[in-house]
């Protein structure tokens, strides 16, 4: 499987079966399958959403935003929950080209991807609880 380093953008190839240690990136040491949402910028996102074997949930948000806040958590529990999938953030006022590109229009946005192409997406908080359901069914059906 291939995995992009959301460090310095290297993709990696990774075994399929999953190693008992975490593979780090070749280039620069990173880990690459953190337990935790990453953050993406305009000059990552493309390669990184477009480049990466495993799905990616990308949580679209912004700093002065109260239901982001309050969301954040229960996106960092869904990561721990869910290390198959790769999770990464995206703030939408440091990062205004990615935003329009994918026509972000409320926060917080969640968008998956898998190869690139959108799976599914949701506006508005969900609990970590709801979110991984959300995740999962969408999972299932795109197999």
């Amino acid at each position: 499987m291939h995995i992009v380093c959301h460090a310095c953008g290297t993709t990696n190839r990774v075994p399929d079966e999953r190693p008992n240690k975490e593979p780090v990136c070749g280039r620069c040491g990173a880990e690459l399958m953190p337990a935790r949402p990453v953050a993406l910028s305009d000059a990552t996102f493309d390669r990184y959403v477009a480049r990466n074997d495993p799905a990616v949930l990308v949580d679209f948000w912004a700093g002065w935003c109260g239901p982001c806040k309050m969301m954040a958590p229960h996106f960092e529990a869904a990561a721990a929950e869910l290390p198959e999938v790769r999770f990464a953030k995206v703030d939408i006022d440091a990062n205004p080209r990615t935003t329009a590109a994918y026509a972000i229009r409320s926060v917080p946005t969640l968008v998956l991807y898998r190869g690139g192409k959108e799976l599914a997406r949701h506006s508005g908080v969900m609990a970590s609880g709801a979110l991984t359901q959300w995740l999962r069914r969408h999972l299932d059906r795109s197999k």
